[in-house]
């Protein structure tokens, strides 16, 4: 059987001994060699311990102990997740030969569920500065055409799970760079409740709006690599101290009955998305009817409040971040980092307690106006990937962002592929639920992906790397 396999079939295919985590690694590295020198999607491959990881899974595997449905899955890290003796860059030429003495706590709990370590991957300088050309590592490229953005800022992550170099990885969002990326790049993206996985070792844009979560090619994935990722951390001062409930359990339990609210005016008026955008959007409201949900319309605060609220806190927190840097080594950021950052000296205690008061008052307005429903649907990105030369730098402030209004509110939210637009582009979907209800959001997302074909869909690119042979013609585990 020659096929890209989910982590959910990798699992089951390493459970049923038909093929052995060294085999599915080697063939992730074939891939990297072959596709990311097109993509650059890795800045660090770290093949000797990917192959001693997957050498101590297949060991696990033929004695019949493995650590549970992760164990021997290829996955990477976003490269501000610092990994113990393996260099962290953030993409940036402040910490070229930085190198960490500690795992980030998420890379530790994966680590310790069996997971292969392939690398670390391209990001925008810090979290936000991209895509950038004058870094010491090219941006990543965009599997569906590499002409094209991978939207950001887990660009790397992005491109490397729908390419196939790897199964899964993290990714952070701070204002949207978990769901831009699974938009843009045609997978899926969670970007779990505030606080709910640790941040220690995760490298800060600004501390009360990141989140860490993953991305992977379906929600079934998500859901694996969440339940692995998220709990309880002292060393994170915002963690919400929950530990995590099996997302699985309930995920093919269906969503007959489940209320779905549509945001209509943040698509439609607020920031008209594309043609096919729309239609993605349109359609995917079929889809959610015919599987039984209720459809409402929900009415929000307009898209530009949340957008002007969480940007300016951002803008406000990140320059606290990197004051020091701003001040000694400005000229060693990308032109689009500093510019971007420097606007948040501007900001006062004053303009930043006001703009805590704002977020508060649209954290409460948004949680009553969802009191009625389960989930919020609306667009994720306003059109399909552009090209990677033609992504503004101040696109941030001249239209209001979709992903935004989740960070503003720390709420999850998952973006999905619901469709193909111009060139063959990826477009999605954004749910959004409620706090702590990432359960109900990874069950319509797997519902939605079941119900139609676009998760059977892969880039040329990928469709051109090196295929895996399964134990379907003789060659799995003996």
């Amino acid at each position: 059987m020659d096929e890209f396999l989910t982590i959910a079939q990798a699992a089951r295919l390493i459970a049923a001994r038909t093929i052995s985590p060294l085999e599915l690694t080697q063939h992730c590295l074939a891939r990297i060699r072959r596709l990311d020198p097109v993509l650059h999607s890795f800045i660090t491959v770290t093949e000797e311990r990917a192959l001693s990881d997957a050498r101590a899974a297949q060991a696990r595997q033929m004695a019949g102990s493995l650590r549970g449905p992760l164990d021997g899955i290829p996955i990477a890290h976003k490269d501000i997740y610092c990994t113990a003796g393996i260099p962290t860059t953030a993409h940036s030429q402040h910490l070229r030969g930085y190198v960490p003495t500690r795992d980030a706590a998420v890379v530790r709990k994966l680590a310790q569920a069996g997971c292969v370590l392939m690398g670390k991957l391209a990001t925008h300088e810090f979290a936000f500065g991209g895509p950038a050309f004058d870094l010491p590592w090219p941006p990543a490229r965009n599997p569906w055409n590499p002409e094209h953005f991978t939207g950001g800022s887990s660009s790397g992550t992005g491109a490397a799970v729908a390419a196939g170099l790897i199964l899964g990885g993290t990714g952070s969002d701070t204002g949207g760079s978990i769901r831009s990326p699974a938009a843009l790049c045609g997978i899926t993206g969670i970007k779990p409740t505030y606080g709910l996985c640790s941040r220690a070792g995760v490298l800060p844009l600004a501390f009360s709006m990141d989140h860490a979560g993953p991305l992977a090619w379906t929600a079934e994935d998500c859901a694996m690599l969440l339940f692995a990722m998220a709990g309880p951390d002292e060393a994170d001062p915002a963690s919400a101290g929950r530990a995590a409930p099996d997302y699985l359990t309930a995920l093919n339990d269906g969503i007959a009955g489940m209320r779905i609210g549509v945001v209509r005016h943040f698509h439609e008026t607020d920031h008209p998305a594309s043609a096919a955008t729309q239609q993605g959007i349109a359609q995917a409201i079929e889809v959610f009817h015919a599987l039984g949900a209720r459809i409402a319309e929900v009415r929000l605060a307009p898209l530009q409040d949340y957008s002007d609220c969480g940007w300016l806190i951002l803008l406000a927190e990140a320059f606290a971040v990197h004051e020091h840097w701003m001040q000694s080594g400005f000229e060693k950021y990308c032109a689009m980092l500093r510019d971007r950052v420097a606007l948040g000296a501007l900001l006062s205690a004053a303009d930043y307690q006001q703009l805590m008061r704002r977020r508060r008052q649209l954290s409460l307005a948004t949680a009553a106006a969802m009191k009625e429903v389960d989930l919020v649907l609306t667009a994720c990105q306003p059109a399909e990937a552009p090209r990677i030369d033609a992504v503004p730098k101040w696109g941030i402030l001249d239209k209001p962002s979709f992903t935004v209004p989740f960070n503003v509110t720390g709420q999850p939210a998952i973006s999905i592929c619901s469709g193909f637009g111009g060139g063959g582009l990826p477009v999605a979907i954004q749910l959004a639920g409620k706090p702590f209800e990432e359960a109900t959001l990874l069950r319509a997302a797997h519902a939605f992906e079941k119900a139609t074909q676009w998760r059977s869909r892969r880039p040329a690119l990928a469709e051109a790397g090196l295929a895996l042979s399964t134990g379907a013609k003789g060659e799995g585990v003996r």
